[in-house]
C-alpha cells in the first residue's frame, strides 16, 4: 500500500483527495500536515489518519510516508514539491504545479536528481470520458476537428479566498482556465501555436477575473472563456466536418452535470450519448500516482506536459497586455 501524506487542511483535500486515498485500492493516508497542529490531528482523527503534525517540516521527514499531496497556495507549490523531492518523497502537486512555466525546471532538476515522481494534480487526465472524446476524435467520428469551445465559471468574491489574492497565486487563469487548455490538448493530441486573450482584472483583488481566449492550434480553433465572478458554468464542444461532441460537465462531472458526453451527426438528426456513471476521477488519480510511483510506468501528467500547458496559459496573460497575437 502507497502511503500518503497531505501538507496542509486544504478544502481539497478536505473533500477530495482525501476521501478519494482514503477509499484507493493500493494507498493509504497515514500523516498529515499543518502549521496549526490541531488542525492536522483534527482532520487526522476525522479520516483515521494515525500521524498528526504542526509542521510540514517534520511530515517530509517521518518515514511514515512514501508520497505527498501538496494543496497548499499556488505561490507556495515550487518550494515544498522541491523540498519533498529533496526528502525522497515522491509528489503529487496540486494545480497549477507554477505560475510560469520557466518555474517548473527547478522541478525536473529536483525529479531526476532525486529520483522520484512529480506530478501535477490534473484529474481529468485520469477521467475515462476524455479517453473516449480522444478515441471519438481519433477514429474521425466528427470529422476533420474545426473548433473547440469551452467556458468555466464561478462566482466567487471573498476576499480571504486564495483565489482572490495576488500573493498567492491567485486569479482565474491559474484555478480554472487551465482546464480547457489542458482538456483540448489532451484530446487532440495537438499544441497551440499562438493565442489572443481579453483579460479583465478585479479593481480590488488585481486579480484575473474574466478571460476570453482564442487559440491557434494550426488545424482548429479553440475559443473559451473563464471568470471567478460569473454564474457557475462548464462546458466543453468539440465541432468538425461531420458532426459535434458535448462534454456537458468536462472538469467536475458530477457537481455540473453527469458524466456524459454527447456525439451528434452532421445533420443534427441522430445522437448517442456515451455515460461514465460512478466514475471517481480523484481515486483514478491517486491510484494511477501510487501504481507509477511504485514502478508500473503507468501514465501520469508529466512535468513536460505541465511546461507546455503553463506556457499557454503564459502567453494568454501577454496576449491580454499585449492586445495582440502571442507565440506559445
Amino acid at each position: 500500500m502507497f502511503r500518503w501524506g497531505v501538507l496542509s487542511t486544504a478544502k481539497i483535500a478536505r473533500e477530495q483527495l482525501l476521501p478519494a486515498m482514503q477509499d484507493a485500492d493500493n494507498g493509504v493516508v497515514t500523516a498529515i500536515a499543518s502549521r496549526d497542529e490541531a488542525k492536522a490531528r483534527a482532520l487526522a482523527r476525522r479520516f483515521g489518519v494515525p500521524h498528526a503534525f504542526g509542521s510540514y517540516e517534520a511530515l517530509l521527514a517521518s518515514d511514515t510516508v512514501d508520497g505527498v499531496y501538496i494543496p497548499l497556495p499556488t505561490s507556495q507549490h515550487v518550494e515544498w514539491t522541491v523540498k519533498a523531492a529533496e526528502a525522497g518523497k515522491h509528489v503529487l502537486c496540486e494545480k497549477p504545479v507554477a505560475l510560469d512555466a520557466g518555474e517548473i525546471d527547478a522541478l525536473i532538476a529536483a525529479r531526476d536528481k532525486h529520483k522520484v515522481l512529480i506530478s501535477e494534480a490534473f484529474m481529468v487526465f485520469y477521467h475515462p470520458q476524455w479517453a473516449k472524446v480522444r478515441d471519438l476524435l481519433t477514429s474521425g467520428a466528427i470529422g476533420e476537428l474545426r473548433h473547440v469551445q469551452g467556458a468555466f465559471t464561478y462566482f466567487n468574491t471573498d476576499p480571504h479566498n486564495m483565489r482572490n489574492q495576488v500573493s498567492l497565486g491567485g486569479g482565474g487563469l491559474p484555478d480554472i482556465g487551465v482546464y480547457p487548455t489542458v482538456t483540448t490538448r489532451i484530446a487532440s493530441g495537438t499544441e497551440p501555436l499562438r493565442v489572443r486573450a481579453t483579460v479583465v482584472r478585479d479593481k480590488k483583488f488585481k486579480t484575473d477575473i474574466y478571460a476570453n481566449v482564442n487559440a491557434d492550434f494550426g488545424t482548429f480553433a479553440m475559443t473559451f472563456y473563464c471568470s471567478t465572478q460569473m454564474a457557475l458554468r462548464q462546458s466543453m464542444v468539440f465541432h468538425g466536418t461531420r458532426g459535434f461532441m458535448e462534454v456537458h460537465a468536462p472538469f467536475n462531472a458530477g457537481d455540473y452535470d453527469h458524466h456524459r458526453v454527447t456525439l451528434h451527426d452532421q445533420g443534427h438528426t441522430h445522437a448517442e450519448e456515451y455515460r461514465f456513471p460512478g466514475t471517481r476521477q480523484y481515486k483514478l488519480e491517486v491510484e494511477a500516482f501510487a501504481r507509477a510511483a511504485t514502478g508500473s510506468g503507468e501514465a501520469v501528467f508529466t512535468l513536460e506536459d505541465s511546461v507546455r500547458n503553463q506556457k499557454v496559459i503564459d502567453a494568454i496573460y501577454r496576449a491580454g497586455v499585449s492586445d495582440g497575437w502571442e507565440t506559445v
